[in-house]
């Protein structure tokens, strides 16, 4: 019986947290969409951050040898 009621539970559970998985889901689509749009519109900028980035952390993780 307990196996059951545990059972139901987890079905529960999972039609409660399936529309905000679905609404994440979207968010994060697009979103990525967004961000594809950026990096077309913008490589340059893009490229020269990442590169910047890639030194600061470079710098961050030899000093903390």
């Amino acid at each position: 019986m307990e196996s059951e009621q545990l059972q139901q539970k987890a079905r529960e559970f999972q039609a409660r947290l399936a529309p905000q998985i679905d609404d994440a889901k979207r968010n994060l689509s697009e979103l990525n969409a967004k961000i594809i749009s950026f990096i077309r519109a913008r490589p340059g900028t893009c490229l020269l951050g990442a590169l910047a980035f890639g030194y600061i952390v470079g710098r961050i993780a030899s000093k903390n040898r």
